[in-house]
């Protein structure tokens, strides 16, 4: 079953729901969760999840191992600059821990689904608007639009082909044309804050 999450696909819009992330005056770990889930393009439980352990600073990759996949297969996350700097500004809060994006009341468990949504809440937009989960559609609704390679985005969410092999070589032989798609995709995300302020101000 499909399920259809509620998504911002109009660019202007996605923009302005990016500067009220940015905005976000709530716990800094809920607004990286947040900003990383945009990012990232991966689930909410894959960012709420996220391990020390898995970021790859020199190689500018989340590995996330195959048992936290929906699919059970591992899935390499390329992170774009804008990630990176956020991850950096974040990390000496979970100094000594495992977790990257801990709960507000523990140190050892993960943020919840809610707690984004929540925070999505308290910015203004109601659930059928904006949930933690339709960040994915987002990014693939105008990456499609604007004309990316449609099987380089279908890596990039992690929707993996049936067949085993096929979809081991996928993943490695889309790999640079997924790192150049996250670098556009949060490039985007910056255009699009710009516009949606120019439109605010107009």
């Amino acid at each position: 079953i499909v399920q259809h999450r509620p998504a911002i696909t109009d660019e202007r819009e996605l923009g302005a729901l990016m500067r009220s992330i940015d905005e976000y005056d709530g716990w800094p770990t809920l607004r990286a969760a947040l900003l990383l889930l945009a990012l990232t393009m991966t689930r909410p439980g894959d960012v709420r999840h996220m391990k020390r352990s898995e970021i790859i600073f020199p190689q500018a990759t989340w590995r996330i191992p195959a048992e936290r996949m929906k699919m059970r297969r591992p899935h390499d996350v390329p992170l774009s600059t804008q990630a990176l700097s956020i991850l950096r500004d974040i990390w000496d809060l979970s100094d000594g821990y495992e977790l990257v994006l801990p709960s507000i009341r523990s140190s050892v468990k993960p943020l919840s689904e809610n707690a984004m949504n929540s925070a999505l809440r308290r910015m203004g937009y109601t659930k059928d608007e904006a949930t933690a989960h339709g960040f994915r559609s987002s990014a693939s609704t105008i990456l499609n639009e604007r004309g990316f390679e449609p099987d380089v985005i279908e890596a990039a969410l992690a929707h993996q082909d049936d067949d085993d092999v096929r979809a081991a070589y996928n993943r490695a032989k889309y790999w640079p044309q997924r790192v150049k798609l996250m670098q556009s995709w949060a490039d985007l995300l910056d255009d699009f804050r710009k516009e949606s302020t120019a439109s605010r101000v107009a």
